[in-house]
């Protein structure tokens, strides 16, 4: 017997170093290990043909490493255990899992279902192509109105009947909108779909013919019936029914429908079943489990780096204003540059009044400031304000740039423009000039301070032998 468990043992240890040498570790990081299966999917998956930035082994080992680190100082953080995180969490996972447990055929079930009630609706019928110039009327109208109407729907079937178009018509003429600008075609229709009054004028025209004016619940139509024909096969209108269905969420029911159905079989959750079946399913698929793992990761890194990094450098503008200072050379340019706004209003009295109404006002609240003066009742001067460089608005080029081949077109209401701002010639006076490109840059030196903290916190062992094997083993 101590025999048997001996050989027992030693098979097992086999089976584990068998195992391990078909994914060996790559590295390790902050005690734990980094599989080559793992490495190798996030290391495809960000260089694919399409990525703009591919990365070479040795870059993304780096950006990996970090990656990872980042991960596990929000796992420290316990960011994992906040409510708020496993509902966004779980609720992408549901999403992932759910779908591969319907039963095989379900959706073909559902698309043929569709299909038959298609089929019982039109009880023989054929479908029906119709177009209409429509005249709203609504129920609550007076007499008067349905009178008028009366009247331009009887004007417009004699311009029919002497040889108008109807599609131009209906473009012109019809108050239904969304058939309007196709000249008046609407759908396919099967018996039951349509108001009572328009569905019996329908019915008792042939292919081509036009009905004289008449009154349905919501207005007056003219209809020209356009085509009629027998409902296609079922082969034909499958993938459209797919497709249709799809979009009024059927695989997200059918994923529910599946999930409940085994909830209630097992006396448990439905939770309970997407815990336990995200587990099987991951340990039989790496690239789902991956898939998994990698939202699961990625959500913790954003949410630490908003926290600690991104939102404090944001908000920290003495900060920005010194990393400016200190870096004002990187901001420097060839060519000069506006800093200010340009306004367009209705008035040219209004050219001078802008301007001497922000004089004394500080730029962050020129917007504020305009508005409240002469937009208070009704708009009367639209405002641009921003860093302009020459080509960028044409205004800007002519009346600060002395730019005049640039065209300058009128805004409709809007005829007369003015500017008023700062020029520059060699480069940003403030921070605030290039505010957006100082906090980016800014956020970039805090991220990798993080990163150069997160180094020494943490240990990190990489495996150079393995690493060469990426990609690049049986």
């Amino acid at each position: 017997m101590k025999k048997l468990l001996i050989v027992a043992g030693l098979l097992m240890a086999a089976q584990q170093i068998s195992a391990q040498s078909n994914d060996p570790v790559v590295m390790r990081i902050a005690g734990k290990d980094v599989l080559r299966s793992e490495f190798e999917y996030n290391y495809n998956k960000n260089n694919t043909d399409g990525v703009v930035d591919r990365k070479d082994l040795q870059e993304y080992v780096d950006l990996f490493i970090n990656y990872k680190l980042k991960v596990q100082a929000a796992l420290d953080a316990k960011l994992d255990t906040l409510t708020s995180f496993k509902n966004e969490f779980k609720s992408y996972r549901d999403q992932q899992i759910g779908p591969l447990l319907v039963v095989p055929g379900a959706e073909e079930q559902e698309v043929r279902k569709y299909y038959d009630g298609m089929l019982q609706q039109l009880d023989g019928h054929d479908l029906r192509l119709p177009a209409h110039i429509f005249l709203r009327v609504p129920q609550k109208s007076d007499a008067t109105l349905q009178s008028n109407q009366k009247t331009r729907i009887d004007s417009i079937y004699t311009a029919l009947k002497d040889g108008a178009d109807f599609a131009t018509l209906a473009k012109q003429c019809s108050e239904d909108p969304q058939s309007a600008v196709r000249g008046g075609e609407l759908q396919w229709f099967g018996p039951g779909q349509l108001v009572p009054e328009f569905e019996e004028v329908m019915s008792r025209l042939q292919k081509g013919e036009m009905s004289e004016p008449f009154l349905s619940t919501v207005g007056y139509h003219i209809v020209l019936l356009k085509d009629v024909k027998q409902l296609e096969s079922y082969e034909e209108l499958r993938p459209q029914i797919q497709r249709f269905l799809e979009q009024r969420g059927m695989r997200d029911r059918l994923a529910k429908m599946a999930v409940d159905t085994l909830a209630q079989q097992r006396g448990v959750t439905a939770e309970a079943v997407l815990d336990a079946e995200t587990e099987r399913l991951c340990a039989q698929d790496d690239e789902l489990k991956y898939l998994v793992q990698e939202y699961h990761d990625g959500l913790l890194l954003y949410e630490y780096c908003k926290t600690n990094i991104w939102d404090p450098a944001q908000k920290d503008s003495v900060a920005m204003e010194k990393y400016f200072k200190k870096n004002k050379k990187k901001y420097a340019w060839d060519t000069p540059h506006y800093y200010g706004m340009v306004y367009y209003v209705r008035e040219q009295s209004a050219i001078k009044g802008v301007q001497q109404l922000l004089k004394k006002v500080p730029e962050a609240k020129w917007n504020t400031t305009v508005r409240r003066e002469y937009n208070k009742d009704s708009v009367t001067v639209r405002m641009e304000q921003r860093l302009f460089k020459q080509g960028e608005n044409a205004y800007v080029d002519s009346l600060v740039f002395g730019i005049k081949e640039n065209k300058t077109p009128e805004r409709k209401g809007f005829p007369h423009v003015g500017v008023v701002g700062r020029l520059l010639k060699k480069g940003p006076k403030v921070w605030t000039d290039v505010s957006n490109q100082v906090a980016t840059d800014y956020q970039m030196e805090c991220d990798n301070k993080f990163v150069e903290d997160l180094r020494k916190r943490y240990e990190v062992v990489t495996y150079p032998e393995v690493l060469e094997t990426v990609n690049n083993h049986n």
